[in-house]
């Protein structure tokens, strides 16, 4: 059933060839396995290795890693534009700089997190001490997706080697352009014991995800990530799963509707809404709605026509990432306006320029697509609400977000909506930046995601954590059988007392 399943979710891909380092001739589909557990077995043999490395020689890697990034910027603009047209600043910020900034930040912060981390004695533990030692899972699987190729890819690979790990990079076919670079790099910094990329369509990911992997780190929709966390029980393996959703946009009838839709606007429209923590839907109070849909608009223009030439124009606003998506995102507009939806802002497209204009949607209801699927594209429907409660139930009722945003100028009424609704992540008048926030944890909640990533909390998910005790003088040979009447009263006194 896993093997069917896999094969249907990703049908749709295109056929490419599989790739892995240092092999003189491309394999074909059929091979794949068989090379694909070679190269299992090559890190498996180095894992052990791998795992006693220093802090030192950590670091050394990422500085590695760390010097390439920085003199190929260029490189990696360019894939990206030929795979996406993403602009070049959007490369810059949501590609390289949220890289490069944790790998800084791991490597200023890693000797320490490598330290045991003492613990207080209980007394029930008289006479020993215990401490936290982090070891590393082992061998690795990183997933990538194909909305931010390099970053995806790179950023898990900074904490699994941070952590210990050896590991396999596969990254999407869907960009080809940046999922070359990636190898480039990996190549450029790493022996494949250590870390090897492996590209490929839905036949190699399958392949993958029946060996053996200590850990898998997958970035994608929630559908494929609980194929990912089946393929990943066989094996008994641990998971991180940082998925999607639905993430809502709360605007209450305080907020300061210009910044609000300003906000919203580059939050939605970055990398063409290909953005898993995009606000996905705004709910606003009804006797604000008309004002922050006509500040949505302005502040639409004002980024990507400012000039007035034509959003199509614009350099500013990358595209869809290939034509069965943009199929599907037509498909949502359509069903949307079929069903009574009313187009505010743009709805605008050109086909063979997989261009859809940043859109704005209102009189959206519950039947339509765009509210029952994670739309992942430039659509944002606005629904109002009455009552800070109707709000809050309405996200309640729906699976757990990704993200939460709220705006608002009441703090008690924005930590009305933090404390009643449950996501992943929650932001206050902002939008996006929990992503690049090293010390708070990054990710997702049950149908969102599992597990957390950034700083320390990534390096602590390739890590086992794993506890120590060791006996510094005393003993609980009174309390060995053969049991008697005093072991019993000291038993008692243990569970009354401690």
């Amino acid at each position: 059933m896993f093997l069917v399943n896999i094969r249907a979710f990703f049908a749709f891909y295109p056929r490419t060839i599989a790739k892995v380092p240092s092999m003189n001739a491309p394999m074909t589909e059929l091979a794949a396995p068989a090379a694909l557990r070679v190269l299992f077995e090559k890190q498996r043999l180095r894992a052990a290795a791998q795992a006693q490395t220093t802090a030192e020689q950590r670091v050394e890697k990422l500085k590695k890693l760390l010097d390439y990034l920085m003199v190929h910027q260029e490189e990696a603009r360019q894939a990206t534009y030929a795979d996406l047209r993403k602009p070049a600043a959007e490369t810059t910020l949501g590609e390289i700089y949220v890289l490069t900034s944790e790998i800084k930040y791991t490597i200023k912060h890693l000797p320490r997190w490598m330290k045991p981390q003492r613990v207080p004695t209980p007394l029930s533990a008289l006479g020993t001490s215990g401490y936290v030692q982090y070891e590393a899972k082992g061998n690795a699987l990183i997933m990538a997706p194909w909305n931010y190729p390099i970053n995806l890819a790179l950023k898990p690979l900074v904490s699994a080697v941070a952590a210990g790990c050896v590991a396999v990079v596969k990254p999407s076919e869907l960009t080809p352009h940046s999922s070359a670079f990636v190898r480039k790099v990996i190549e450029a910094v790493f022996a494949e014991e250590e870390v090897a990329v492996v590209e490929g369509d839905a036949a190699v990911a399958q392949a993958l995800l029946e060996l053996p992997f200590n850990h898998i780190f997958f970035t994608g929709s929630p559908a494929i990530g609980k194929i990912v966390m089946k393929a990943a029980a066989e094996h008994l393996a641990s998971v991180t799963l940082e998925l999607g959703g639905k993430s809502p946009a709360i605007v209450d009838e305080t907020a300061d509707l210009r910044a609000t839709a300003r906000t919203l606007a580059w939050g939605k429209y970055l990398n063409n809404g290909q953005t898993c923590i995009a606000p996905d839907y705004v709910l606003v109070h009804n006797s604000v709605k008309d004002k922050l849909v006509d500040e949505l608009k302005g502040a639409i223009g004002a980024m990507y026509d400012p000039e007035g030439r034509g959003m199509m124009a614009s350099e500013n606003y990358a595209r869809i990432v290939n034509q069965n998506h943009f199929e599907r995102l037509q498909r949502y507009l359509d069903d949307a306006l079929n069903q009574g939806a009313v187009v505010a802002v743009g709805g605008q497209s050109t086909p063979a320029d997989r261009y859809l204009q940043p859109t704005v949607l209102t009189h959206v209801t519950e039947r339509m697509k765009v509210m029952q699927e994670e739309i992942f594209g430039p659509i944002l429907p606005v629904l109002t609400y009455q009552t800070p409660t109707e709000a809050v139930d309405y996200v309640n009722a729906r699976p757990k977000p990704l993200a939460l945003y709220v705006h608002s100028r009441r703090a008690a009424r924005a930590d009305y909506f933090l404390k009643n609704i449950s996501a992943g992540n929650a932001l206050v008048n902002e939008v996006l930046t929990q992503f690049g926030h090293h010390e708070l944890p990054f990710g997702g909640v049950n149908n969102s995601g599992i597990g957390k990533s950034n700083g320390f909390y990534g390096f602590q998910e390739f890590s086992n954590p794993k506890g120590v005790v060791k006996r510094k003088f005393g003993t609980l040979r009174f309390l060995y059988p053969p049991y008697t009447e005093r072991q019993q009263r000291i038993l008692g006194w243990l569970v009354k007392y401690l």
